[in-house]
């Protein structure tokens, strides 16, 4: 087994404490917090804020440390505070015509729904498709059978796009099955039928690298694999894409907003081509320190290096969870997904009749434990990151198995 590729000293953890849910909120580094309290501190000061260095140059350095990490161009990355609202950017800045629809596979996070049924008074419509049989969603949900371990899911998207049909919307790592689609497929035969290819990503942003070269819009969170505080993340749009979307319409989003040499109420100016050019103002600050170091902190052995690793775990996990008969069809299940690279850094291991109280009561035996697990729709997530070790794999399976003390 190798050494993780983030030193788990860079984190505020304990030997008790095994965090299995970046997928709900990642552990921030040492680093985020310290940098927090370094823009913090300028704050009770301000006459130690630089405008040139501190207000437009850390934004800057998110962006450019970003782009490292998605593998993008800088000028690309916008930032935003959430992943719905890079979403919802998209939504609101794209010109529709009545009748257009918006298509996006079943079981949705809210993010990736609402702000597409928001445009319901523009006569624009948002439609679902199943990804397998048995898919279900909704009240419906624990009623689901899992992803199959052959599915051709993108099959199932592709067969429903129609002549209305100008967005496909999408999870890049679903949020409750794990399921991992497959965005160079997709994008190019969206791209093929001129649909733009729009992927909420924050399930897999800093845990893999996300193949952008047909998606038209990526939108992320930065408080999951990122492993920053809440508040901040970043929205990549392909740049003939983004020309097609209204600009936030904010100071910054003009040529020469920010050169305080130049008449402010001189406003004759062109929008920005760049990221900047759909941002709202001036981003959080306090939040941007934040980003800034949980990037570097990944950039430093690499996100390829990270996802590396956690495939090791996963597959070290499975092969443990084989020998323990309530979890050994999932086992078999995801262990056939995983090597045909259908996977994220969340094992779903699905309830299986088990129910809610039963799943509940699972958690609660964990958390007695130490271990913090989540569940979702059916589903009991173990998320894996660079910082878990070997020795993590053991302590899971043993609480699956109920062999632990």
């Amino acid at each position: 087994m190798s050494t993780p590729p983030l030193n788990p000293g860079l984190f505020h953890l304990d030997p008790f404490h095994l965090w299995v849910m970046h997928c709900s909120e990642g552990p921030v580094p040492r680093a985020v917090v310290k940098g927090v309290r370094d823009w913090l501190h300028k704050e009770e000061w301000p006459w130690e804020v630089q405008w040139q260095q501190d207000a437009l140059g850390i934004p800057e350095a998110v962006r450019k440390a970003a782009g490292a990490v998605l593998q993008c161009n800088a000028d690309d990355v916008t930032l935003t505070p959430t992943t719905s609202s890079g979403l919802t950017t998209i939504a609101q800045g794209y010109s529709w015509r009545a009748g257009d629809e918006v298509l996006a596979p079943l079981g949705e996070f809210p993010s990736n729904v609402y702000p597409w049924k928001a445009l319901e008074s523009r006569r624009v419509s948002f439609r679902e498709v199943a990804l397998w049989e048995g898919h279900r969603a909704g009240a419906r949900a624990w009623e689901s059978s899992p992803p199959p371990s052959n599915g051709d899911f993108e099959d199932h998207i592709l067969k429903a796009l129609s002549l209305r049909t100008r967005m496909v919307a999408l999870s890049w790592v679903r949020f409750q099955d794990g399921l991992k689609l497959d965005l160079a497929r997709l994008g190019g035969a969206c791209a093929d039928r001129g649909v733009h290819l729009v992927v909420d990503g924050i399930q897999g942003a800093g845990t893999a690298i996300p193949d952008l070269q047909h998606v038209s819009a990526f939108a992320t969170g930065g408080h999951k694999g990122l492993l920053a505080p809440q508040g901040l993340g970043c929205l990549w749009t392909r740049g003939n894409f983004r020309q097609l979307l209204t600009p936030s319409g904010t100071w910054l989003s003009v040529e020469g907003g920010s050169e305080f040499t130049r008449a402010a109420t001189d406003h004759d100016r062109p929008w920005l081509e760049d990221g900047r050019r759909l941002e709202p103002g001036v981003p959080n600050l306090m939040a941007c320190a934040g980003l800034l170091e949980s990037l570097e902190v990944l950039r430093g052995p690499g996100v390829q290096a990270i996802a590396a690793h956690i495939h090791e775990l996963q597959d070290h996990l499975l092969g443990a969870l084989k020998s323990i008969p309530a979890w050994r069809e999932e086992a078999y299940r995801l262990r056939d997904l995983l090597e045909r690279d259908r996977l994220g850094s969340i094992l779903s291991l699905h309830h299986s009749g088990l129910g809610p109280e039963a799943l509940q009561e699972l958690l609660v035996r964990g958390r007695n434990r130490g271990i913090y697990a989540s569940v979702r729709e059916g589903y009991l997530r173990i998320a894996l990151h660079g910082w878990h070790e070997e020795a993590d794999i053991p302590r899971i399976a043993e609480w699956l198995s109920g062999t632990a003390s």
